[in-house]
């Protein structure tokens, strides 16, 4: 069978008769349990903020929110270094594999959440504190960056016919997991520590924790198989992997003319910039699809993070809320969210994407000012506002991955994404932690869940827009 005529995933090249279909768990596993490690890595950052912000940055004069400021302005930096990362890593999965980019980004994030445990307090370093941190953060998120870019055309390049919206869920079920960790984990040293023990040394064992888990998804994405075609279906005898990949006859298309290399070749200059794609490619190619995923994302990444990242800390700084029970609420919600994927991914394959994505915006853009509103200083309000947002979001999260990548082909899929899908977070999803404390330190802490609405609001007209993908056959 030639390559061209490969219509699933593609195992790795082996002697005759050891090929064999990759199975669905050990892919799943395989994306998942790495992503949620890496996740747990940069959430674990937005939990314990209150507790560092002021050991790391100094405290303004009359303000005691200066602290918790500066620090979530570090969390939107890390998220503006996600666009070099979905630019650099998704290039990387689109000419040397998935796995390729995989395994570079776990060790990225590894690498950061080390550092940010050993960062030093302003007492002892000073001005060297903040910079530590910044650093940390910004190597994260071009970690997190090629992370998503990565995993999403992985997960999705793995399923079967009809089956793209339930892996697609998984992305987001591997996130929450993450987040849950660093939720739970933030959660039970709050138990555990006095506050005074948290902002000392609390805060780091989370972070050293997800470095050394860090490893462990690295051993575990080491056992997975590749999905991009080039990288494997057109390795001529003896030739490794990445050698073939500039054997392309120019004026071919790339999988067909992987199919039909002739041995001993010598590749040409244009068989070789036609075998790998640019680094801006998919933007040069497919401007309409890059904004269409900037319209995707808009809307749902600022309700993501509202919802599952900053929603304890709104109900801190808002209502007084209490910092441990706020963080016990999120560590709740979150296992609720989780369970929901699956389903709105089963969900999308039967009915379509567009269903799932027009429920979640138009909900968020009638509810969300009514629903942050509820929120009162008692457990019950946070967590019936915090887990009715989560059943709206579940229509973006579960379709998200699978919607993206169907998008694009599969040349400049990973970096097709990442690029335009890294940079609407970094503008909306990043900032949204900061843009509410900012709100509320302004005196306009109303204005915020306007800010929500609005947005999604925006997005439901990407949405009517959108054309349906869950029919269609990709070329992986």
């Amino acid at each position: 069978m030639s390559s061209a005529e490969h219509t699933g995933p593609l195992t790795e090249t082996g002697p005759p008769g050891a090929r064999r279909p990759p199975s669905p768990l050990r892919q799943l596993a395989a994306a998942s349990v790495g992503n949620a490690v890496e996740w747990y890595d940069w959430y674990a950052y937005s939990f314990l903020a209150v507790y560092f912000a002021e050991q790391v940055f100094p405290e303004g004069t009359g303000n005691s929110l200066v602290p918790l400021l500066s620090s979530f302005a570090v969390f939107a930096v890390g998220f503006f270094m996600r666009p070099i990362g979905g630019l650099l890593m998704g290039a990387v999965a689109d000419r040397r594999g998935r796995r390729a980019a995989l395994t570079v980004t776990i060790l990225l994030m590894g690498g950061g959440s080390l550092l940010v445990a050993v960062t030093p307090t302003y007492a002892t370093a000073g001005v060297l504190a903040p910079v530590v941190l910044v650093v940390a953060r910004l190597i994260q998120g071009l970690s997190v960056g090629g992370e998503f870019a990565a995993s999403t055309t992985f997960l999705v390049e793995s399923a079967g016919p009809g089956r793209r919206g339930l892996f697609s869920s998984f992305q987001y079920v591997s996130t929450t997991i993450g987040q849950l960790l660093a939720s739970g984990t933030a959660a039970l040293l709050a138990t555990l520590l006095t506050e005074e023990q948290m902002g000392l040394w609390g805060w780091r064992v989370a972070f050293i924790g997800g470095a050394l888990l860090s490893l462990l998804g690295l051993w575990i994405r080491h056992g997975a198989r590749e999905t991009l075609p080039q990288a494997l279906s057109s390795v001529r005898a003896g030739e490794a992997p990445f050698q073939a990949l500039s054997s392309v006859r120019a004026g071919e298309a790339p999988f067909q003319a992987l199919s039909s290399v002739r041995a001993g070749e010598a590749p040409t200059a244009a068989q070789q910039a036609a075998a790998r794609p640019g680094l801006f490619e998919g933007l040069r190619r497919y401007p309409r699809q890059s904004l269409l995923i900037c319209g995707i994302t808009a809307g749902g990444t600022l309700a993501y993070y509202t919802w599952t990242t900053y929603l304890p800390t709104y109900a801190q700084v808002n209502v007084g809320f209490d910092k441990g029970e706020a963080l016990t609420v999120g560590t709740i919600s979150l296992v609720f969210f989780a369970l929901l994927q699956p389903l709105g991914g089963m969900l999308s394959d039967r009915i379509g994407r567009k269903p799932l994505l027009l429920g979640f915006a138009l909900g968020f853009a009638v509810l969300a000012v009514p629903l942050l509103h509820l929120i009162s200083d008692t457990f019950v309000s946070l967590l019936l506002v915090q887990c009715a947002g989560m059943v709206l979001l579940t229509g973006y999260t579960a379709v998200a991955a699978a919607v993206n990548a169907e998008i694009f082909p599969a040349r400049v899929r990973a970096a097709g994404i990442g690029f335009p899908y890294s940079l609407t977070v970094a503008l909306f999803g990043g900032t949204a932690p900061y843009v509410g404390t900012w709100f509320k330190s302004a005196g306009h802490a109303d204005l915020f869940p306007w800010y929500v609405a609005v947005l999604c609001l925006v997005s439901f007209c990407v949405y009517l827009a959108l054309p349906e993908t869950a029919r269609t056959t990709m070329d992986n």
